[in-house]
Order: C-alpha cells, then sequence, then structure tokens
C-alpha cells in the first residue's frame, strides 16, 4: 500500500492489461497491451475507473499520469475486433463497451487531481478519450493522433462531439471527416495537446516527476517540471499552412458542397492538396460521413454530458445501420480494404438517412448515461 512518510512512497501492482505503481505522489498508469497498441479492452476499461476513483479518494496521491506501454503507440482506441465478433455472436460487449467508456472518457473532465496524459506514438479513437480531458496533454516526437472512425464506416466517439467541435476554425470537421493522422506540432496548433517534449524529456519524464520537489500548488508544480523540458523550436504545422483552405472548404454546409468546393480548388498552395484530400473523403462511408459532420455542428452547442448521451445512441444506430461492420471486415478482418457502402455515393445519403442516428432511444431517466453530472 502507500506509505504515508515517505516522498517516494512505491506501490507496484501488475495486473495484466494495467500496471500501475505510485511513486512520489504520483500515480503512474500504464496501459499495458504493447503487441495490441495498447487498445482498451472492456476489463482494462473498468480497471481504469476503479483505480481512478481509489486515486481521487486517496489523500497521499497527488496527481496520476497515464502512459502506454511500448514504443509505438499510447493508444490506438477501443478493442474493434472484439466488438465486431460480439455483435455477429449474439453478445453484448458491443453494447456494454460503450456504456462504461463514456462514463470513464466524462470522469477525466472533472477528476478533481490533476491528471497528466503522455500520448508518446499513435493516439487515435479512445486513446482520445482518455487524453482530451486530461489537465495536461503531452505529445513528442512520435506522436500521431487522428480520429480515423469514418474510414471503418463509424463516428469520431468518446466525447469528439465536444472536443472536436470546439477547435479553431474547421479544423474539427477536416481532422473528423478525413480520419488523416497529425503530428506532435500539429497538435499544438489544433489545441489538442499542451505541450511538446522531445525524445530525452519524453525518456526522463518518469525520473523528473519522482524527483519533483512539490509545493502547495500540486498543478503549477507539474507544468513547471514538465514545461521546463518542453521543445523550445517546432517545425511550422503543416495545418497552419492549410489553414485558410480547410476553413474555405469544411465550413461548407454538408458534406457534399464540401466535396464540390475541394473540386473547384485552383490556387496552387492548395489545388494538389484538395484534389488528395475529396479523393480521401470520397472513400469514407457516406453515410457516416454526413452523419458525422452534422454530429459536429449539433455538438458545438451541446454540454459535454448531453454530447456522450447523443454518441451512446449513435453507437447502437451504427450497429443496425450495417457500414460500420462492413467498414470492419473490408479493413480489419479480410482485409480486402473494398468496404461496399451502403449508400455508396454522398449524392445518395438522403436526410432520413441521417436523422435515424440521432433520435432519441431512451427517455431522459432511462438514459444508461442519465448520471454522468454526478460522477
Amino acid at each position: 500500500m502507500i506509505r504515508r512518510d515517505g516522498v517516494k512512497a512505491m506501490e507496484v501492482v501488475s495486473s495484466g492489461e494495467i500496471l500501475r505503481e505510485v511513486r512520489n505522489h504520483i500515480a503512474f498508469i500504464t496501459l499495458n497491451r504493447p503487441e495490441a497498441l495498447n487498445a482498451l479492452s472492456l476489463p482494462m476499461i473498468e480497471a481504469l475507473r476503479t483505480l481512478l476513483g481509489e486515486y481521487a479518494a486517496h489523500p497521499e496521491v497527488r496527481a496520476v499520469l497515464v502512459r502506454g506501454a511500448g514504443d509505438k503507440a499510447f493508444c490506438t482506441g477501443g478493442d474493434i475486433r472484439a466488438l465486431y465478433r460480439s455483435f455477429k455472436d449474439s453478445g453484448s460487449l458491443h453494447r456494454e463497451f460503450f456504456i462504461k467508456e463514456y462514463p470513464l472518457d466524462y470522469l477525466l473532465y472533472t477528476y478533481p487531481k490533476p491528471y497528466v496524459v503522455l500520448m508518446d506514438g499513435i493516439c487515435m479513437g479512445g486513446g482520445m478519450g482518455l487524453a482530451q480531458g486530461s489537465t495536461l496533454r503531452i505529445v513528442g516526437e512520435r506522436t500521431r493522433i487522428a480520429m480515423p472512425e469514418v474510414a471503418i464506416g463509424f463516428f469520431p466517439d468518446v466525447g469528439a462531439s465536444y472536443f472536436l467541435s470546439r477547435l479553431p476554425g474547421a479544423l474539427g470537421a477536416y481532422l473528423a471527416l478525413t480520419g488523416v493522422q497529425i503530428r506532435g506540432a500539429d497538435a499544438l496548433y489544433s489545441q489538442l495537446a499542451d505541450v511538446y517534449l522531445p525524445p530525452a524529456a519524453v525518456a526522463s519524464l518518469a525520473e523528473d516527476l519522482e524527483n519533483l520537489a512539490w509545493g502547495g500548488d500540486y498543478p503549477t508544480d507539474l507544468r513547471r517540471v514538465i514545461h521546463t523540458r518542453a521543445a523550445l523550436e517546432l517545425p511550422a504545422p503543416s495545418l497552419s499552412l492549410l489553414r485558410p483552405g480547410i476553413d474555405l472548404h469544411f465550413s461548407q454546409p454538408n458534406v457534399r458542397a464540401i466535396l464540390e468546393s475541394l473540386d473547384a480548388e485552383t490556387r496552387p498552395e492548395y489545388a494538389d492538396w484538395a484534389q488528395q484530400t475529396a479523393k480521401l473523403v470520397r472513400s469514407r462511408s457516406p453515410t457516416m460521413l454526413s452523419v458525422t459532420l452534422r454530429q459536429l455542428r449539433l455538438g458545438k452547442d451541446m454540454r459535454l454530458a448531453a454530447c456522450f448521451r447523443m454518441e451512446l445512441s449513435m453507437t447502437q444506430q451504427c450497429f443496425e445501420q450495417g457500414d460500420f461492420l462492413e467498414g470492419v471486415r473490408a479493413l480489419i478482418i479480410d482485409k480486402d480494404n473494398s468496404p461496399q457502402w451502403k449508400p455508396d455515393r454522398i449524392e445518395d445519403v438522403t436526410d432520413s438517412m441521417v436523422d435515424v442516428f440521432f433520435r432519441d432511444r431512451w427517455t431522459p431517466s432511462a438514459h444508461p448515461l442519465a448520471m454522468l453530472e454526478n460522477l
């Protein structure tokens, strides 16, 4: 257990997919599925919720740091294969998973102690859910951030209705509809990260935190140590160069108009990018492109808890509509990379096809996430 009498009190517990240890009043939590790029399983989500509750209540824990095992990924999202198998086998995991995941993500926005995430390596989907509510979001040289769900017939979830919709200009719509990966400098530029650490600082982060001299303001103490190691010079973020084109095209009223706007781009500095971007968007599920754009437009004016409730309803419709299952089959199971979307053209997506994703599936009091604000 955690000693109450020492600055470097330590607890080390290994439980398979989640590792934890407490050093210098900091709880270090490690996602430990490196062979699966630290994709989240339901037991991992349940363990994280339990641990964070324990550390929130423990007087000797002053802060929490979450990181991923291995050198490739922080977290690539949920275990998509398991969700696919659950639906195909008439199981319950594909329903239970999101009901457990979303309250965990919501909790992080209101966590009572400093909560730091090291997004070193790939950070996608569910990994972004663990990161975006944190006190301090750290990126580095290996960081690759994306919300690529439309590529498999899904939508950016884990609170993306809230955090993507609030990015500057049309960056949220661009990242959501293309699913492109961005690196550390672009994560800072787009306000999806707070500090960039060079490789040496990432490697020494745990040691630096072990040697942190605590004062009376714990968040300030953490920021002081981490920002002292931050990179002083970074390359110009590519998004800043593309921003005029992104804001023009991805602020259009619907996906069809976005594509038409991209197709009409003739300025030399944006023409190639626009052509490639339009091709990429057209490879995504037409239905989920339209659903995603409406999701972000709605989420911009919604409270965080309402965004999660909306997303939970949307997940269930994804399994019923079918593009999600087809996308997982084509890109992850069979890997033929030829999903057969229904419909397969954006021109054939009707308002009614989109409306069904946003219908109320539960009364307010019966909603599985009705009690989010009380976490």
